[in-house]
This record gives structure tokens, sequence and C-alpha cells, in this order.
């Protein structure tokens, strides 16, 4: 996978005083033709990231909330097509520039609408448009942030040793857009695009306002557990009405607590186990979300333990219970397989479940009595 630069913007932004979360101002330096790319020393710089960043691999519904690359989406109203979303004529127009010129002006449009947003920080800016010649007549667009490197340094010369580098920037952790999306090699999204940026930050889905970007998969899940909540909160207080003072029921009174104390739960960072529903009421709701999300991840800790496996091992290979008042998770398998490193667990020949049980949720830890055998 080779692409081919048509033209490229190079901007840099910088604060206007010396704080350097002050006002910005931008500055252009230059913009290039593909053979005044060629020649240049940001080919050896950029070249690979066109490369990387088409390769790098995102999900509409992304694993977490807090991935760095997300598909994102062009809004329209319905009944509209794309050329009605401002955000997608601005891509267009810059992938068409009919000449050098005409880049560099597009190119200029898109920054000021970026200098307008909160996220704005110091570094280089880099609008780029780049053809895969051997797959598509249009080329692609490609939006580049690099920040600013602080305390950055050269080796310089005997007497003076290392002299500090102004504007240092680096390719590790490029900010990037790239429009249409290439989900793999010969299909193209045209209505989204793919950005990459730290995950706590926001540096062009603030700029970029009539761009969606669908919900993760952990909050598709949340949303579909809520359901279950409301559903199970409506069947479990059907005809009990709210009311408040003096007409306050028993009934309303812990309807209204029981609801509070799901919102909470719901509102948690770390969630403690609430002791609600029954086993098979938890694996019905489990299994009608593993049949949307079949890949699921299960992960909770018990004090310090964690335990990490798939929403659809609960109730087959998962199982959570209580003995003499601690809870236990019970894990069943067909075999076993430790990582590098002997340890002497690895010889154990296993009891019984009964003989486990016995010992079990006594609220101690036993200690070994007496000298293990020797390992020969």
């Amino acid at each position: 996978m080779k692409f081919a630069i048509q033209y490229l913007s190079f901007f840099v932004i910088q604060s206007e005083g010396s704080d350097p979360d002050g006002p910005k101002k931008y500055k252009h330096y230059q913009t290039l033709t593909h053979e005044e790319y060629q020649d240049s020393e940001l080919k050896a710089f950029l070249d690979g990231e066109f490369k990387r960043i088409a390769k790098r691999k995102a999900e509409v519904n992304a694993a977490s909330e807090q991935v760095p690359t997300k598909i994102g989406r062009f809004i329209v109203e319905p009944g509209y097509d794309l050329t009605s979303n401002p955000n997608y004529n601005l891509f267009q127009r810059l992938r068409m520039a009919a000449d050098k010129a005409e880049f560099h002006n597009f190119s200029d449009d898109l920054l000021r609408i970026y200098m307008d947003t909160n996220s704005v920080r110091g570094g280089a800016f880099v609008l780029a448009t780049a053809k895969l010649n051997e797959l598509y007549d249009e080329p692609f667009l490609f939006l580049f942030k690099c920040d600013f490197e602080s305390k950055i340094a050269r080796v310089s010369d005997e007497k003076s040793l290392i002299s500090q580098v102004e504007m240092a920037i680096n390719a590790k952790n490029i900010k990037s857009i790239q429009y249409p999306h290439m989900p793999e090699e010969g299909m193209l999204e045209e209505w989204e695009l793919k950005i990459h940026q730290a995950s706590h930050a926001r540096y062009f889905e603030d700029f970029l306002k009539y761009v969606s970007y669908e919900k993760s998969k952990p909050e598709i899940v949340a949303d579909q557990v809520m359901e279950m909540v409301h559903h199970y909160m409506e069947t479990k207080w059907q005809g009990t009405e709210a009311a408040e003072g003096a007409d306050e029921t028993e009934e309303t009174v812990a309807m209204r607590e029981e609801k509070q104390q799901f919102d909470v739960w719901a509102a948690g960072e770390k969630r403690e186990l609430q002791e609600k529903w029954t086993h098979e009421h938890v694996v019905e709701a489990a299994t009608r979300i593993v049949e949307v999300q079949p890949e699921l991840e299960l992960k909770f800790k018990l004090d310090d333990v964690v335990v990490k496996g798939q929403m659809a091992d609960y109730g087959n290979n998962i199982h959570i219970a209580r003995v003499n008042g601690r809870y236990v998770v019970l894990i069943e398998g067909d075999s076993f397989q430790f990582d590098k490193g002997v340890s002497p667990i690895e010889l154990l020949h296993p009891e019984d479940l009964d003989e486990v049980l016995r010992r079990v949720g006594k609220g101690y830890r036993r200690t070994p009595i007496g000298e293990a055998p020797a390992l020969d």
C-alpha cells in the first residue's frame, strides 16, 4: 500500500504569548505539490504515517468508550444527501482541489475552523491529499496534528555538548483524520471518516460539529441492561403509583428507594454486587445481551483477585455463590495452562469440591504446616 501525495500544506500553531494555554495563532509555512514533496524532508518524516493510518483498524461500535481510534459518520437531515453536511463539503473541496493555490486556500479555511475550538494546542498541522493509484482514482484526505515536544536537545559541538531545539515535533503521538474510511482495501465508506487521537483528548471531535459517533459496546450493553431494569421495576411494582408527602404508602416509599438504588448503582464507576435478581433472571438477561454482542467481555474483582472471561461464560463456566456468608466464584474447565515461571500450584492434585467447600468461607487463610517436599 503506497500512497502518492498530490498536495500537502504545512502549518504551525503557536501561543501568542508566554502562556502555552493562552490564545493561539497559526502560520502557513509551505504548500507542496507531488514533485516538491518528493524532494522535501517531510517525505521521510511522514511517508510511513499514511500507510499506518490507513491500516489502523477501528470499529463503528468501539470496544470501549476511550479507544483512541474511532469511526465518525457525517450527519444529514432525513431526505438529504451528503452535500448538505458542511464538514463533508469542506473535506470534498480539499480532495478535489484543482491546483496548489486552491489546496492552500481550502486548507486555510479548515484551519480557521479548527482554531475556534477549545482543544487547540501548539504544534504542526498538516493537510494532505494522497492517492492509492492501484485501487482508486480519487484521493484520500489526511489531517495530521503533531504536538510540540518539550525539553528536546540535540548533540552539538565539543564545547557546548548539546543545544536546545525549538518547536521540535515527532511522529510518535500523531493525531490524525483519514477520509474516506477504508475498512479494507478495495472498499470505501464515503459517509465515514476515521479519527485517531489521544483517548483523553478531543482534538478533532470538537471542530467536526456535523460528525456523529456510534455508541461503544459497553454503552450499548449498559442501555440494554437499564431497559431490563426498567422492565423489572414496572413488573415488580405494577399498580403502585408514585406519590409524595402524606400520600406516600409503604409500597411507594420502597419503590422510590429501589429506583434510587438502581440510579446510584448505574452511575457508579466502581460497582458492587446488588443481590437483586435470581440466577435464572441473570442468565436470561445475559443470554439476550450475548445474542447481540457474542464476544462481550465479563470482568470483575473479588477482593484482589481479577476474574476475566466472556459474558457467555456466566452460568456455564463461571458461577457465583455464597458459602458461610462469603462470596465464592467457581470456574470450571477441562484443562489448566500456566505462564512462564514454575509455581507449586502447578503440582497440585485437586481435591473434590466437597472438601474445598468445607473450608471455604471461614474468613481466614490457611497457612502451610511443615516443610514442602524437595523439588527433585
